[in-house]
């Protein structure tokens, strides 16, 4: 079947600078909430995984959150960056399924973080990146 509208393909590469954008401000809250609100329910997520010691891993993860948020933001390095939150979603989505009371967010939430990581990983940066293929 043909594209029922032909001329907004020229704009395609603004999906994937629409998914960038909103993946890096979510990421840069959920970096900043590790550090703040959430503390104690990473900590417990992070325990029931077996992770020692929680005091080092929660803001360690906070901050590469952050900073992949910031990487995404720029587009600078997007691959990069949404290689690491596609397995930090995995893991997300592992802790959402095995300790579902601890997160405040359901498992389709970080579902929906780890196939826009994945389509960001497949697709590259779009329009507006300093990392856009010559």
């Amino acid at each position: 079947m043909l594209n029922p509208f032909p001329e907004l393909l020229t704009y395609s590469l603004l999906g994937p600078f629409l998914l960038r954008i909103i993946l890096a401000f979510i990421f840069v809250n959920l970096g900043i909430l590790k550090f703040r609100g959430e503390k104690e329910r990473w900590i417990a997520s992070f325990e029931t995984l077996g992770l020692r010691p929680t005091s080092l891993f929660v803001p360690l993860y906070g901050l590469l959150q952050v900073i992949g948020g910031i990487l995404l933001l720029i587009g600078l390095w997007t691959q990069v960056a949404v290689l690491a939150f596609v397995i930090f979603t995995g893991i997300e989505l592992y802790i959402e399924w095995k300790a579902g009371k601890i997160l405040k967010r359901d498992l389709v939430f970080y579902l929906l973080l780890f196939v826009i990581s994945l389509s960001l990983l497949l697709t590259g940066a779009g329009a507006f990146a300093i990392d856009i293929p010559l």
